[in-house]
């Protein structure tokens, strides 16, 4: 048997080190440095002044040597640090370390910011160096004047791409895909599949796995790289390939893909179309991206705080979250009207004044816990519709041993300052809310999400008035039933 060439040249690890170096540019990677960053791997702030100093007075040459040795995703840490006017100033003193890579890092509001003030063929330039999911999500905010302007100066073939992804909905796999893979016919050997790579390896980028496709380029399996160097020349990839493989439709949502990669364990995964053709892959560095905006987005859509991004312009800011404090302003009416069903009631006992923002509080964090357990369940596909039943009914006797817990608290302090029946009265009330809390923070965003709603966009609204205006109500009412107070 003939040796493998592979095997045949000698490795220099003093010129692998060299050549890497080459490839970056000669400099090392300078992401912990003591000059730059703290502990915490942050830019450090007499850093920022001294950038902020270089830049007030003009010393371009000042400015490069520091910025220079930062990697590209300090860089874009900079650039977010920086207000708008200094932004632009900085980008222009450092126009050629301005790389693909740095705009790939950088805060989605900034870039487009940033990239408004730039000329289309910059922008088009920049969109070409950069993966196809990465200039994808860089131009699809543009307006459409813009869009088409930046688009007209690239190159046909990357144009197309990007084309093609933006006809696919937002937030789907065909939107958020890598359009470069490698992909070969399933008669290669090993040794095929390696020449191959050596002749085409500048043109495939960086990749993880092969897909092994059949005549109508539909994936029928896959061969780890580990893999392909561990075998010799002669076999056949179709006895080396992994056949059971997980493929991920184009139109398939962001967060159902994520939700993939965690349970199957996926570093890479092929993304077919409707007729099952291979047109790219999803990549566990995107997913990583998905999982850290998805669980974000559900605790600030939780709050009503829009995108919660400190960058964001401030009229978007405000009115992502006035109209959920508009909408919570009517919610509070409702229990505000069930207090005033029981004003009389209130003027004879003053204490029933002090006590009712107790039942109301506890009532609403209780609300809260629930909600926000469901709500990730949902989201993470733990809550179905086959096992609602038990996850309620879960919920429910934890809520019940929450409700007596703080009831014989409550009472009992309430009981020792103020009298006893009425410390039974709000452990009472504070057992019926708790309860009532537990069952609105199930029910609700299960009724959202039955509805095809997000359930993290509305729930803590509905949620908040239940707890509220039940709570109110059921210890108001039974200070009256139980003749504390007249009614």
């Amino acid at each position: 048997m003939s040796a493998d060439p592979l095997l045949d040249e000698t490795i220099d690890p003093a010129g692998l080190a060299a050549e890497e170096d080459a490839h970056e540019g000669g400099r090392p990677d300078d992401r912990v440095d003591d000059e730059r960053h703290d502990e915490e791997n942050r830019l450090k702030p007499e850093y920022l002044r001294a950038v902020r100093t270089a830049l007030e007075e003009d010393r371009r040459g000042e400015l490069y040597e520091l910025v220079e040795p930062l990697h590209p995703a300090d860089v874009a840490d900079l650039l977010e640090l920086l207000d708008n006017d200094q932004r632009a100033e900085l980008t222009i003193a450092i126009s050629d370390l301005m790389t693909s890579e740095v705009v790939a890092e950088l805060n989605d509001w900034v870039r487009e910011e940033m990239m408004e003030g730039m000329p289309a063929e910059a922008v088009a330039l920049i969109a070409e160096q950069l993966e196809t999911d990465d200039a994808v999500q860089m131009i699809e905010d543009m307006g459409a004047d813009e869009r088409e302007a930046v688009l007209a100066e690239m190159d046909a073939e990357d144009r197309a791409a990007i084309e093609s992804a933006l006809s696919y909905p937002e937030e789907t796999a065909g939107r958020l895909m890598s359009r470069e893979f490698v992909a070969v016919p399933e008669h290669f050997t090993v040794g095929d599949l390696i020449d191959y790579l050596r002749v085409h390896g500048t043109l495939l980028g960086d990749f993880f796995e092969v897909f092994v496709v059949d005549e109508a380029h539909h994936p029928v399996g896959t061969c780890a790289l580990s893999w392909i160097l561990t075998t010799p020349r002669q076999v056949a990839l179709t006895d080396v390939m992994k056949r059971d493989q997980t493929v991920i439709p184009v139109l398939m949502d962001q967060e159902e893909v994520a939700l993939m990669f965690q349970k199957y364990a996926l570093i890479s995964a092929a993304v077919i179309d409707s007729t099952g053709r291979l047109v790219g892959q999803m990549t566990v560095d995107d997913v990583v991206h998905i999982i850290s905006e998805e669980a974000g987005e559900d605790a600030l859509l939780m709050s009503g705080a829009g995108d919660g991004d400190i960058n964001e312009p401030i009229r978007e800011a405000y009115s992502a979250r006035v109209r959920w404090l508009i909408a919570n302003l009517g919610t509070a009416l409702v229990a505000s009207l069930i207090i005033a069903m029981f004003g009389a009631a209130i003027e004879q006992l003053v204490a029933l004044a002090v006590l009712m923002p107790i039942v109301a509080s506890i009532g609403g964090n209780a609300g809260t816990q629930t909600m926000a357990v469901t709500v990730r369940a949902i989201a993470t596909n733990q809550l179905t519709r086959s096992n609602t039943r038990r996850i309620l009914l879960r919920e429910m006797r934890v809520a019940v041993l929450n409700g007596m817990t703080i009831a014989v608290l409550i009472g009992l302090a309430t009981g020792a300052i103020f009298s006893p029946m009425l410390g039974g009265v709000i452990a009472l009330a504070m057992v019926i809310n708790v309860v009532i809390a537990g069952l609105a923070g199930v029910l609700v965003p299960v009724i959202f999400d039955r509805l095809d709603q997000d359930p993290a966009v509305a729930s803590s609204v509905f949620v908040t008035m239940i707890t509220d205006s039940m709570g109110f109500f059921a210890f108001l009412g039974l200070a009256v039933a139980s003749g504390i107070v007249g009614s």
